[in-house]
């Protein structure tokens, strides 16, 4: 078997990886109002860069909720999903601080392992398949 520059075999560090917990994982909607030049004043670049800094990101195509743009949605770790926790779906997140905000979370863990910050309760949206016909 090859063995890595470490010294482990391939199959130790694919074990490993496999072992690994599957951490808390970000999609970020960038198609026809998220992500485009309808939201003014957002680095939408850098935006998806500093959370894919932090955690494992999804670039998705229309989320279908184009009136809260940007959208961003933390899917919950195996370890917050045992724990019941579902994702959390958050909208206008055109502003920076949000954009930490959502980053340190996710990064303790996100939905089921960490709390979330009560300043992105302001951000929290219905996703489209929960809301109720009028």
């Amino acid at each position: 078997m090859p063995a890595t520059p470490t010294g482990r075999t391939t199959d130790d560090a694919r074990t490993e990886a496999a072992a690994a917990p599957v951490p808390c994982r970000v999609v970020v909607c960038r198609d026809c109002c998220c992500g485009s030049p309808k939201v003014t004043g957002v680095d939408h670049a850098a935006q998806t860069a500093r959370l894919r800094s932090q955690v494992p990101v999804r670039v998705s195509a229309c989320l279908d909720v184009c009136e809260h743009a940007n959208v961003i949605v933390v899917q919950p770790s195996a370890e917050g999903r045992a724990a019941g926790a579902r994702p959390v779906w958050l909208g206008l997140v055109n502003d920076p601080d949000a954009t930490e905000d959502i980053a340190a979370w996710a990064r303790a863990g996100g939905p089921g392992v960490a709390p979330r910050p009560d300043i992105l309760d302001l951000y929290t949206i219905t996703p489209p398949r929960r809301r109720t016909a009028s």
